[in-house]
């Protein structure tokens, strides 16, 4: 029988595996660059900006692993375009419809069943969610459902998010958990 320092330490995301050295790479320059945004690029602060950037990558590895992530630049390219199309659309709309008196709102929540699993990939498709106008994920549902906030229930919501997490997973391919 194991112990329960032994389970403990099962139950914990690996910090080592195939992909956590690029990652740990990518993540300490991303984390340093923003430490000299923030200070200037003052020589008198790298030797405290490279000690901030390596404890800012370690509790990034601990809590967000390395992922394997197929991401298709073309792709990307024309998510990024669909998504500031649907951003304007959607704004429009949400405008209209907060400034006319005429068309109601009919908020409430939608339980849309995801087809990403519980990670990253859900969690990018969630924040990406969370952008457009008249939708906010606001937590699990029963299932692998999200519980989603919207202005009109009246509308196809869950349709449109089914279209919006499938160009999201042909973006990145779907994410894989490294290790």
């Amino acid at each position: 029988m194991n112990s329960s320092a032994e389970q403990n330490r099962a139950a914990e995301p690996p910090v080592n595996g195939p992909g956590t050295l690029g990652s740990a790479i990518s993540r300490a320059a991303g984390f340093f660059g923003f430490w000299l945004v923030l200070t200037g690029a003052d020589a008198g602060d790298l030797a405290a900006g490279l000690v901030a950037a390596a404890a800012a990558t370690w509790a990034s590895l601990r809590l967000m692993p390395a992922q394997q992530w197929s991401l298709r630049p073309i792709k990307l390219a024309e998510f990024v375009l669909h998504f500031l199309r649907q951003s304007i659309a959607a704004g429009i709309d949400v405008a209209w419809r907060a400034l006319d008196p005429r068309l109601e709102l009919r908020p409430g929540f939608v339980v849309y069943q995801a087809q990403l699993p519980p990670g990253t990939a859900r969690e990018a498709f969630c924040a990406i969610m969370s952008l457009l106008p008249g939708t906010l994920p606001c937590g699990p549902a029963e299932g692998n459902g999200l519980t989603i906030h919207c202005l009109d229930v009246t509308q196809p919501v869950a349709e449109q998010l089914a279209v919006e997490e499938a160009l999201c997973m042909q973006t990145v391919g779907g994410a894989q958990r490294d290790g």
